[in-house]
């Protein structure tokens, strides 16, 4: 069937990676956790969860947007106080130590807010000694993709492996250097933005991203009844 975009939506980014011989070998694995950065990467982590019937929580992470281009990250923020620096895009934009400072207060504020929002009560999944898939909705400078490596880093995994839709080919290559495995589906060169391979791509609510955190949430009680295996006490 023609494709006027690489990908249809977020459910079919989620469907496209699934389909990957490297991914399927971690279907119905009671080792491996998908981990999902809010917001856009909630309904790809969804439909992977589904294919490959394995579990998805979610890892927040926080882009620090230049104040003059919200969209162009000069760093990210992750929990465990992991802070990712762009240092090409802070030195090319004369960005001050005070606005970073001010950046990363305000982006901790949302952090948590976000974390309180989506997660409730529910405690942090386990990651020591499992494969965890990082999953997001497209790649663009990586910083975010990185605080969450960073992040996943401390708590001790056995592997990680990033997979996503789409994102630039040295932007991949990059995230190759930190983690086991990479996954990218589409890595279209000259790249702009995440945006333009999509066919439909609208901002998700919160609302819209509490539906598949319970759905997720319910399978989870569901399918897997020692939460010991998964959660953090």
């Amino acid at each position: 069937m023609f494709r006027s975009y690489p990908i249809d939506n977020r459910i079919d980014a989620g469907m496209q990676i699934s389909l990957n011989e490297k991914i399927k070998i971690y279907s119905h694995r009671n080792d491996t956790l998908i981990l999902a950065l809010p917001r856009g990467g909630i309904p790809v982590a969804y439909q992977l969860s589904c294919q490959l019937k394995i579990p998805f929580d979610m890892i927040f992470v926080r882009k620090l947007g230049l104040p003059s281009h919200e969209e162009t990250a000069m760093g990210a923020i992750g929990i465990n106080d992991i802070i990712i620096y762009n240092e090409n895009c802070i030195v090319s934009n004369s960005i001050t130590k005070l606005t970073i400072e001010e950046a990363i207060k305000k982006e901790r504020i949302e952090l948590a807010r976000r974390s309180k929002e989506y997660r409730g009560n529910r405690p942090f999944p386990k990651i020591k000694d499992k494969n965890i898939i990082l999953v997001d909705d497209g790649i663009a400078s990586g910083a975010s993709m990185k605080a969450a490596i960073a992040t996943v880093k401390s708590f001790g995994p056995k592997s990680i492996i990033v997979a996503v839709p789409v994102g630039p080919p040295e932007v991949i290559n990059e995230l190759k250097l930190l983690v086991d495995d990479v996954i990218c589906i589409h890595q279209p060169s000259p790249f702009h933005a995440v945006g333009l391979w999509y066919g439909h791509f609208p901002q998700l609510k919160d609302n819209e991203v509490l539906k598949y955190i319970e759905s997720s949430y319910k399978i989870i009680d569901e399918n897997f009844k020692n939460e010991d295996s998964i959660y953090l006490n």
